[in-house]
């Protein structure tokens, strides 16, 4: 007789689930964001000639293509693949830190995404174990 020790599952797993929908969505904004600073760079102001190393359409392809990453990784962790976890929490700080510096042209916003990928980041590394648990049944 095999003993099986049963961890307690508790209502964060919905959070990590939560955190998987906002990684989608958050890719999908940040493709939007990229994709108006690229071909329509003049709606957002820069104040310096370059936004920290690249200019608005370079951060412009950082977003997007950090956006396309956030999306398919998302999607990953929706479906409950394990390794999207530990990308998941890479690319969410990635995301974080690209806010942090693209504040200077979108503040408020910047600032609520780094808000909501706190709260990602801590369903994730705290509570991710429980989905995968509650997955394995």
């Amino acid at each position: 007789m095999t003993y099986q020790a049963r961890h307690h599952v508790t209502g964060w797993v919905g959070w990590v689930w939560f955190a998987a929908v906002m990684i989608i969505m958050s890719g999908l904004f940040n493709v939007i964001s990229g994709l108006y600073a690229i071909f329509s760079g003049d709606f957002y102001v820069e104040t310096a000639r370059r936004l920290f190393l690249f200019n608005l359409t370079g951060w412009g392809w950082v977003h997007l293509l950090l956006g396309i990453l956030l999306f398919a990784v998302g999607v990953a962790l929706l479906v409950g693949q394990t390794w999207a976890r530990v990308i998941s929490v890479v690319l969410v700080m990635l995301n974080a830190i690209t806010q942090l510096i693209w504040i200077a042209v979108n503040p408020w916003w910047s600032l609520v995404v780094i808000a909501v990928d706190l709260v990602v980041l801590y369903a994730l590394i705290v509570h991710g174990r429980e989905a995968k648990e509650m997955a394995e049944g």
